[in-house]
């Protein structure tokens, strides 16, 4: 049995991300009826505690993610720390895989590779979050993808940002549609999501 699902949301975060995942995550609807990638900057260790922190307070299942898995829907799958997440496309199916690459951005995993691994992807649309954090990952990843695919881009806004870097370099680099205080991107995403 083949994917039919249309969608992906794709969720990049650094500095305060945790607490800011805990927000979003545990606002998204047990039905979504996409999957829900996540590379949260952490390092090997700490990634397995947050998922499960976060499955404990979401209606959406949110898993540490495991080379191999397929990728499915109303589940959440965080990075591991220490890895790259890409997403495969083979054989009719979406399935999660470890990368290799080396840090980018001074960080692995980096959301960069995984907005990067989405251009070949099956899905008609790629809706990326670039939430709270240092730096500029996400921008370049996000810009790669959309060449290739129909992707819609939230922000998290300055207020409510421990660390304005990352989200301000996607505003910066002209690619965001949307910039939103932290408690308004889980409603965004639902809406976006369940737009025909």
């Amino acid at each position: 049995m083949g994917d039919n699902v249309r969608k992906i949301v794709a969720i990049a975060s650094s500095t305060g991300g945790p607490r800011a995942l805990q927000t979003l995550i545990s606002s998204l609807p047990g039905d979504l009826g996409v999957p829900v990638l996540i590379v949260q900057h952490m390092p090997a260790g700490f990634t397995e505690a947050l998922a499960k922190r976060l499955d404990s307070i979401s209606e959406i299942n949110v898993v540490e993610a495991t080379d191999g898995e397929p990728v499915l829907p109303n589940k959440a799958y965080l990075a591991p720390g220490g890895k790259h997440m890409n997403v495969e496309y083979r054989g009719g199916r979406h399935y999660i895989r470890y990368g290799d690459e080396g840090t980018r951005e001074g960080v692995k995993p980096c959301a960069n590779y995984m907005y990067e691994s989405l251009r070949n992807c099956h899905y008609s649309e790629v809706i990326c979050t670039v939430l709270t954090g240092m730096g500029a990952d996400g921008t370049e990843g996000i810009g790669h993808l959309s060449r290739a695919k129909k992707v819609y881009v939230i922000a998290q806004n300055a207020e409510s940002c421990a660390v304005f870097g990352m989200p301000k370099s996607a505003i910066h680099a002209g690619i965001v549609d949307k910039e939103l205080t932290l408690n308004l991107i889980a409603n965004e995403i639902t809406m976006k999501v369940r737009q025909r």
